[in-house]
């Protein structure tokens, strides 16, 4: 019977834990700082009821938590937006952190009174951002795209390294005679096959959601968060990088035609937002605030040289080669935000009952902390002030909605038009489909609209189509054409005389002449 109270007690604290999450993101804009701080608040008061100070689990629950983060922000990562700006995210997530773990190890090396070797592990668990925070953070802002996507790309890329770097010094610490050139070969095999199998899964990935039919539609996140777990530990048993494999996995998945692939993002947005809670309020747990003042000074010490000294020192240099404003670089070296990523990497040196684990952990909880606050409540503000701010964020792109029905071998497909595509102002008549696609419905202004053949379609609307699978490339083509551009005809009449002018005279014109 007390076995069962417990149980129900347990129960009723999950559902009270994620009902206060859920209603800090509602409340937070208000106070003026993110919802992450929140959780880490919520944890620490019930730090006074419950005691908790497991590292093993906070250490698997936060692994997940990446999981679904990275799959989730990789899955809304469009590689059209990424693709002009991935050279200098990869140095970010590579040459960056290395040189801020650099310049903050010698720091904590000082500050916290610890060997090089633990200093510079120090520098490497709070050396990546945090994709989480990232996303988090400039989701809902107008910064110019340039800058979002580098900063998400280099956010949802440098785990691996991050990663990397604290197993290395900590086996490094262990072992003093381990060979470096050893550990640099690591790295690289690590980095390739996170990459290949991450590519091999993702398209395994979109070929198996894309040909199967599950009765209930439920059942395709599910199978989809599946590969993003199977891409993360059937890397890492080969010993590549997992986290890399899984961020890869879902730009493949989100950048491909997916059956229910808008089902899959919202699925994998609320399972995120709910990984993120329980992994800062367990910070929140393990935090105890009896221990906490005798290292307040150290921390906020060294959460300032990461702010204004080391992370500026990564982005400035790592960036030198790519072609960034000095405003820009401020910007990027500002919104390096810090979140669950440390949390996680904490864990290690408690794992390896390192004589100052439990002390990396309380100054990570203040660099965590300090980040959300003061760089994650102030990023568009001096994005305004560095003229940086684009125009309001614009809704997503048109996007092909496929959505199977059961066994059947037809699909309903949606797409919002948009000014850009050739539909727009045209009459469905004049669409020239197939008689086997049918227009089921056209929403314009929250308002449903019954579509005939003389409804003409207008920027804004959103389609809905039901069609064969067979002819989904042929639908594709023909809703998303781009329309032709506007020729005016005194742009035309210049050049056609100019055309005759240089003709090659008739037997005419020679006798005339």
């Amino acid at each position: 019977m007390e076995s069962t109270t417990l149980i129900n007690s347990l129960v009723l604290l999950m559902a009270g834990l994620l009902l206060v999450g859920v209603l800090t993101t509602k409340f937070s804009s208000r106070f003026g700082m993110p919802a992450l701080v929140l959780f880490i608040v919520v944890g620490m008061v019930l730090n006074r009821f419950i005691y908790f100070d497991n590292a093993f689990i906070t250490q698997i629950v936060g692994i997940l938590s990446l999981i679904v983060i990275l799959f989730e922000g990789g899955m809304q990562t469009k590689y059209d937006d990424i693709k002009p700006v991935i050279g200098s995210a990869l140095s970010l997530a590579t040459v960056g952190v290395l040189l801020t773990a650099f310049v903050v190890g010698i720091a904590a090396k000082y500050v916290l009174g610890v060997s090089w070797t633990e200093g510079f592990l120090f520098g490497a668990i709070v050396g990546s951002t945090d994709a989480a925070a990232v996303f988090s953070v400039l989701g809902g802002k107008n910064i110019k795209k340039r800058l979002t996507s580098t900063l998400e790309a280099e956010s949802g890329s440098n785990d691996p390294m991050a990663m990397f770097l604290t197993i290395s010094l900590i086996e490094l610490f262990e072992h003093p005679d381990s060979s470096i050139i050893r550990l640099i070969l690591s790295f690289i095999w690590e980095m390739g096959i996170g990459l290949v199998l991450g590519l091999l899964i993702g398209r395994l990935a979109v070929y198996v959601i894309n040909k199967i039919n599950f009765d209930s539609s439920g059942l395709y996140p599910v199978m989809a968060l599946g590969f993003a777990v199977l891409s993360y530990s059937g890397t890492s048993i080969i010993g590549g990088s997992g986290l890399l494999a899984v961020y890869v996995t879902a730009i493949v998945m989100g950048n491909s035609e997916l059956a229910y692939g808008r089902s899959i993002m919202h699925f994998n947005q609320g399972f995120g937002w709910m990984m993120q809670i329980v992994m800062f309020v367990l910070l929140g747990l393990l935090v105890f605030p009896d221990k906490l003042p005798a290292i307040i000074g150290p921390g906020l010490l060294l959460s300032l040289i990461l702010m204004l000294v080391a992370r500026p020192i990564g982005v400035f240099i790592s960036t030198i080669a790519m072609k960034y404003s000095m405003r820009e670089k401020v910007l990027l070296s500002w919104a390096g935000l810090r979140g669950a990523v440390p949390i996680v990497l904490a864990t290690y040196p408690l794992l390896a009952q390192m004589e100052h684990g439990r002390l990396f952990f309380n100054v990570v909880f203040f660099v965590v902390l300090t980040s959300a606050i003061i760089q994650g409540a102030t990023v568009s503000p001096l994005a305004q002030k560095l003229g940086l701010a684009g125009d309001l964020k614009p809704s997503n792109p048109s996007l092909l909605e496929l959505t199977a029905l059961g066994k059947t071998r037809s699909e309903i497909n949606h797409i919002e038009v948009n000014t850009s595509m050739a539909i727009a102002g045209k009459e469905i008549s004049e669409l020239d489909l197939p008689e086997d696609i049918l227009f089921t419905a056209i929403i314009r202004d929250e308002q449903i609209i019954a579509p005939r053949g003389n409804t003409r379609i207008e920027a804004g609307d959103t389609l809905y189509m039901l069609s064969p699978k067979t002819k989904r490339k042929q639908l594709k083509t023909i809703l998303t054409s781009p329309a032709l551009p506007v020729v005016h005809l005194n742009e035309v009449k210049q050049p056609v005389e100019e055309a005759t002018n240089v003709l090659p005279p008739t037997d005419q014109t020679k006798k005339e002449k």
